[in-house]
């Protein structure tokens, strides 16, 4: 349960175990200096992730860049175990709900969309960052060659993992086209569906609101 009641602003990374994003937010709102002072901050950044082991190396990076205060006192930043299919809060309890990377691996997608909604407040907004799918035809034919040919062999190099780096291109392949993510999120709700191509849609950034 997030106790929101004083929050100007509450934010939910899910898929964020390790901190990365959540980390921006934290900085960007200059909680890490409010943890100085008594009192709960009044902005709360919450990550959600379904690997217990990820949100440890998360919160272990977090207490050694900011300090313990900023858990114990002022509960500016928390670490949930939870699914994205069905997440661990209560209904309206965030403004802002993030995902990087991390709506692809998701079982059900659509699933996902919903609970997002179902926990964003209304008014919240939706963000949703992941690889896509690159619309220019001769870009895309050597994207393809590079992804296929290349990363996994990198994988296997470098990482000496060549599976998991097949995984990720082939996941990415079949993934949603940027539009038919735009269809799936309104389908689930959300008003004012957008997206924003990055490097020629190899990433996109989709957002979308939950009605008033």
């Amino acid at each position: 349960t997030i106790d929101d009641s004083k929050s100007l602003l509450s934010i939910l990374d899910v898929a964020g175990g390790t901190g990365d994003v959540a980390f921006r937010f934290v900085d960007a709102a200059n909680c890490e200096e409010r943890s100085k002072s008594s009192g709960k901050d009044e902005v709360n950044v919450t990550v959600c992730d379904i690997n217990p082991e990820m949100l440890r190396v998360g919160e272990s990076r977090a207490r050694k860049r900011y300090g313990s205060a900023l858990f114990d006192e002022t509960c500016a930043l928390k670490f949930v175990e939870g699914n994205a299919q069905c997440l661990p809060f209560e209904d309206n309890s965030f403004d802002l709900y993030t995902i990087a990377f991390g709506l692809r691996n998701v079982t059900d997608v659509d699933m996902a969309l919903r609970d997002a909604l179902r926990v964003l407040k209304p008014g919240g907004r939706f963000l949703c960052l992941e690889f896509s799918h690159v619309q220019n035809v001769p870009l895309a034919q050597l994207y393809d060659i590079y992804s296929f040919h290349v990363i996994p062999k990198l994988g296997e190099v470098v990482a000496n993992d060549r599976d998991s780096y097949q995984y990720l291109v082939e996941s990415i392949r079949k993934f949603c086209t940027q539009d038919e993510l735009v269809t799936r999120m309104k389908t689930a709700g959300f008003e004012g569906v957008k997206y924003t191509n990055m490097t020629q849609g190899i990433v996109a950034v989709h957002e979308g609101w939950k009605p008033l």
